[in-house]
């Protein structure tokens, strides 16, 4: 049995893969699905991004390292599939114990986020990972920490719920003036504008009721 499971998230630097390039090339937010390896040598990679990231596309359609690049696009962001067979620095730490849950790319960096069980193995990862690119840790509790959900408990609000309320308030979303858009937040979170505000609305609904109950 797992007595030790923690949650950790770290900024990478200096990684040369597809994605994160093409996200310094064209400033669009990527966001990723951690990439499945396959017998052949290739990286199955799935990823969005806003619907207004033509540019993508082209710079990925472009890329000799990329093969069967398919774009669909669903409530209002589009949708990647393709095959990688340049390998992304995230398959060295799953190899020596990260259990990867999301990717996100902006700019040419990227933020990796999933679990390692014990000190030890995130040790080990962070130093697997010093090898080749640079990576600083930004965050790290236990799975299932009061960190992981006082916010959501204090207020009655799902954990995605606070997660989109954090998010906005961080970006300057209830700013007067406002400082960012419903898009860009949603963009940040990974979600479609709809689900965001969906996700507003309901939280602050819940806020309020409590506020003047």
């Amino acid at each position: 049995m797992i007595d030790e499971c923690l949650v950790v998230e770290f900024a990478v630097t200096g990684d040369d893969c597809p994605l994160a390039e093409a996200s310094r090339t064209t400033g669009v937010h990527i966001d990723c699905q951690p990439p499945q390896h396959r017998d052949d040598g290739y990286a199955l990679l799935r990823f969005s991004a806003s619907d207004k990231s033509d540019g993508l596309v082209e710079v990925l359609d472009g890329d000799d390292r990329i093969r069967y690049l398919h774009v669909s696009t669903t409530d209002g962001r589009q949708n990647f599939r393709c095959l990688s067979k340049h390998p992304c620095v995230v398959h060295e730490l799953t190899d020596v114990g990260f259990m990867a849950e999301s990717l996100r790319y902006r700019d040419g960096s990227a933020t990796f986020t999933g679990a390692v069980v014990g000190h030890d193995v995130l040790q080990g990862v962070l130093e697997a990972a010093g090898e080749t690119v640079g990576m600083q840790l930004k965050r790290v509790h236990q799975l299932g920490s009061e960190d992981e959900t006082v916010v959501a408990q204090q207020w009655d609000v799902t954990p995605a719920q606070e997660r989109a309320l954090r998010t906005a308030s961080e970006m300057g979303y209830f700013g007067v003036p406002r400082e960012t858009t419903a898009s860009e937040v949603a963009d940040e979170l990974g979600i479609s504008k709809s689900a965001f505000l969906e996700r507003i609305h309901r939280a602050e609904r819940s806020l309020f009721t409590q506020m003047f109950a």
